[in-house]
């Protein structure tokens, strides 16, 4: 069982980062009156999102170790830079992007940079799947 935990927690992560960004955002803008009511519910979608990104990361880096070993698991190896590197993406656009976005300062430039940040988190999930699903 706990060796599939990694692949179920890379599971969650790549998929509720596709889900947010890909399919509900889109359909908030598409169906909600205003841009601005949009908007707002989608700062909170991302922020949730934000909290599943490093869940799912914190388990993947204590999953990461058995108990006592010296060893990282040999998934671990080849998805930790992913791992770590996902779960500050999501921390910079959370605490670093989001805000200049929700103040509407620069919003061109800081919702540009967003995307390309949550774009490369969505492929640092992605490489992470990949490593833990593959036996």
């Amino acid at each position: 069982m706990r060796d599939r935990l990694p692949v179920l927690a890379a599971a969650l992560w790549w998929g509720s980062l596709s889900a947010v960004g890909f399919m509900v955002v889109p359909m908030l803008f598409a169906h909600l009156p205003t841009p601005a009511q949009a908007g707002q519910m989608a700062a909170k979608l991302f922020e949730a999102q934000t909290w599943v990104s490093v869940a799912c990361c914190v388990a993947l880096l204590v999953l990461s170790r058995c108990k006592h070993a010296e060893a990282q698991e040999p998934w671990a190896q080849a998805a930790m830079v992913f791992v770590v590197s996902g779960l500050l993406l999501a921390l910079l656009v959370q605490f670093g992007v989001a805000p200049r976005i929700v103040a509407r300062q620069d919003l061109r430039l800081w919702h540009s940079v967003g995307s390309v940040m949550y774009a490369l988190q969505w492929l640092c999930a992605l490489a992470t799947l990949w490593r833990t699903a593959r036996r």
